[in-house]
């Protein structure tokens, strides 16, 4: 449909009044708010992921086609919820303890909200127990770690080991990524998952949600 596909496009180009004014229209035209997000919201971002993990577009374009995508959310999110629509899944994540870098966690953040999933974001310097209290509280089938630092990768063993401890190992999928992290580190650990970028990452996560 056009509009959903305006939507689309405007999302891409990052022009935040346009895609709310897009989306307004959507909803005044009584399109399902469920259709506006999967075809017009994700759809955007989808293409946005794709570029980025092609080098075909950047951090900055990211952020704000992110942003236009969050606009048109907070129009459609009462909606959702009164529809009784249901995430595509739950993530919890975080940049591990002892790091303050957040700049890949966040794009991690919004490609997967992107997907349609729900992200509960811990921030940065999150201990194994703040990790591991977030995915029981929220019943999360994902717990995303991220570190930047040599010093503070060791973080996330504990994450994978805390959760072992507690019996909860075979209910939550770990992801790990950021700078010094590798498949090798990843096998090593005992972690589920590690992309080396935040467009695979949200693929991922949304694969093992709706496994």
């Amino acid at each position: 449909m056009a509009l959903l596909e305006e939507i689309s496009t405007f999302l891409q180009q990052g022009r935040t009044p346009k895609v709310k004014m897009l989306v307004q229209q959507a909803i005044d035209e009584g399109l399902e708010p469920q259709e506006i997000l999967e075809n017009g919201l994700i759809a955007g971002m989808n293409v946005i992921g794709e570029k980025f993990k092609n080098n075909q577009v950047f951090v900055p374009e990211v952020l704000i086609a992110a942003r236009a995508m969050n606009a048109g959310i907070g129009l459609l999110r009462p909606l959702l919820v009164s529809s009784g629509v249901q995430s595509k899944g739950t993530a919890v994540i975080g940049t591990v303890k002892g790091d303050q870098h957040d700049i890949g966690k966040n794009l991690v953040k919004m490609m997967m909200e992107g997907k349609g999933l729900h992200v509960i974001d811990l921030g940065v310097d999150v201990s194994a127990e703040k990790f591991y209290q977030s995915a029981v509280e929220h019943q999360a089938q994902l717990v995303c770690c991220s570190a930047l630092l040599t010093t503070t990768m060791g973080e996330m063993k504990r994450v994978v080991d805390l959760f072992e401890e507690k019996g909860m190992r075979n209910q939550v999928k770990i992801m790990i990524g950021g700078a010094p992290v590798t498949q090798n580190y990843c096998d090593s650990i005992g972690a589920d998952c590690y992309t080396p970028d935040a467009a695979s990452a949200a693929e991922a996560a949304l694969n093992f949600c709706l496994s």
